[in-house]
């Protein structure tokens, strides 16, 4: 069993390039070493938008709790130093896995 979050953000004006860059030097390695797995990750660029998902295993209280411990882990913290606010809206929700 795993536990699914659909992660669709909406980007500040003109940094869709910037946070892409980020986005694909950072969370490929900083997330898996968390415990998590990128599921997939596609941009929309018409429409300044990202939209990822990520998975851990077991249930959500699995997922929420191994996300706590990755909130408040240094690894994390470096990829966001310094970083400024390129994301204008969040949308996160865990999904149902019918696949």
């Amino acid at each position: 069993m795993k536990t699914i979050q659909l992660r669709r953000y909406t980007l500040v004006d003109g940094e869709y390039d910037a946070f892409l860059s980020w986005w694909q030097g950072s969370m490929p390695r900083v997330r898996p070493e968390a415990g998590f797995a990128i599921e997939f990750a596609y941009g929309l660029r018409e429409t300044n938008e990202f939209v990822w998902a990520v998975s851990a295993p077991g249930d959500q209280d699995a997922f929420l709790a191994l996300e706590a411990t990755y909130m408040e882990s240094d690894a994390r913290a470096a990829v966001f130093a310094g970083v400024p606010q390129r994301v204008a809206e969040y949308n996160v929700r865990f999904v149902d896995d019918f696949a």
